[in-house]
């Protein structure tokens, strides 16, 4: 287990690819028993998700008050901020944008698809992006989001044919790596003493 930061409240951590963030029922490998057997703790709280396939930075709480500060906090963009490295397929027409979009969540079939209108169970979906290398067919992308909804870069890269490498749910190509998708910025208040930390792992990326 990689640690990168820890005190009484709070861990820091990066997730491997494969592990889910947080117990379920199937019983698979978690972030939370894993960290709890590390570090001999009681109970992991977590605060904010990552998908079972993605890797890179993480925040647990280890006390129940931390746990309700840190979560109200993630649905604050203003307040937890996460970033993200993505390398997919094609290329943006501009350097930098926004994306913007409707998203849909299919629970029966795990897979969330860009709509055209609000209805129920759809939610809306920001997201800005920064070109920071690309070749003839793949772009290496900063991203930084304002929302946190289920797969939400994986779908809005994919909705507009730039999925990312390695994402064969939403058309990827096949990747030795898996998908090319990571966590690298954190940055948040700590839940006691108020302190704005930032936390970066950069992964290394060929393109």
């Amino acid at each position: 287990m990689q640690i990168i930061y820890k005190d009484n409240e709070i861990v820091v951590c990066v997730k491997p690819s494969g592990v889910l963030s947080a117990k379920d029922a199937s019983g698979k490998p978690n972030m939370t028993d894993l960290l709890a057997d590390e570090l001999g703790a009681n109970i992991v709280y977590p605060v904010h998700r990552l998908d079972k396939e993605v890797s890179g930075l993480m925040v647990f709480a280890l006390t129940a008050s931390s746990s309700a500060k840190l979560s109200a906090d993630v649905s604050d963009h203003t307040r937890f901020q996460k970033e993200y490295l993505a390398l997919v397929s094609g290329c943006p027409e501009q350097d930098k944008g926004i994306f913007e979009d409707l998203l849909f969540k299919d629970s029966s079939k795990n897979k969330v698809y860009v709509v055209k209108k609000l209805r129920k169970g759809v939610k809306k979906a920001k997201l800005e992006y920064e070109v920071l290398n690309k070749s003839d067919d793949k772009t290496l992308a900063r991203v930084r989001l304002f929302t946190g909804r289920t797969h939400q870069i994986r779908v809005q890269f994919a909705s507009r044919k730039m999925p990312i490498i390695g994402d064969r749910k939403y058309g990827g190509k096949p990747n030795e790596n898996g998908i090319e998708l990571y966590s690298c910025r954190l940055s948040f208040y700590h839940p006691e003493t108020q302190e704005y930390l930032t936390f970066e792992k950069i992964p290394t990326i060929k393109i």
